[in-house]
């Protein structure tokens, strides 16, 4: 069975440190074997605000069939003003109701310039991805002084918060290979059986 993982950068400055973070643990998911992931880049997407009509509504579609199809979904942060980013946010609210993420096993990794890291920007996002009803792990990572961890060429100098980065990327394959999988090939036994 191949495990498909979302990833969701919820920056759009180029250059961002989110990014080169998220980089870090699309790395670690990418050492496993029959693991296929798609990098979402908010960038391109020109997502509408609620209640407005998408400009390109083909692009707003393929997104959320991306997220429907994927077995989890890792969403990548930074602390913007005590909270979540705005697109980030804007991500989640064009999901569609009920949420395509609703069901999905979600890793969270926050990044903020500050010493005391992400923790209200990770918090708000396990809420507001618990309320739409996906799967928020319970081991956010949060990482502080980002501006200090990666140098101009986006390469991580610090090797405590790189094996931070690459557990929100393992915990979720954990999480995905202990509880979803197995659910997955009980359900297609039975199926099997039945008919």
């Amino acid at each position: 069975m191949t495990i498909r993982i979302a990833t969701i950068c919820g920056s759009v400055r180029p250059g961002n440190y989110t990014h080169m973070a998220m980089n870090v643990a699309i790395d670690e998911l990418r050492k496993t074997s029959d693991i296929e992931v798609t990098a979402i880049d908010l960038s391109t997407l020109d997502l509408p605000l609620p209640g407005l009509d998408a400009r390109n509504p083909e692009a707003i579609q393929a997104f959320q069939t991306t997220i429907e199809e994927a077995t989890g979904a890792l969403l990548a942060a930074p602390e913007y003003h005590g909270g979540i980013s705005s697109p980030m946010k804007l991500a989640i609210d064009n999901l569609g109701f009920p949420s395509k993420l609703a069901g999905k096993p979600v890793a969270i990794l926050g990044v903020a310039a500050g010493a005391i890291g992400a923790i209200k920007s990770t918090e708000q996002l396990r809420a507001i991805c618990a309320h739409v009803g996906a799967v928020p792990l319970p081991l956010a990572v949060s990482i502080p002084l980002i501006q200090q961890v990666f140098n101009e060429q986006g390469e991580c100098q610090d090797p405590r918060a790189e094996a931070l980065i690459r557990r929100s990327a393992t915990s979720l394959l954990d999480y995905i290979n202990n509880a979803v999988c197995p659910k997955l090939s009980l359900e297609a036994l039975l199926r099997e059986k039945s008919t």
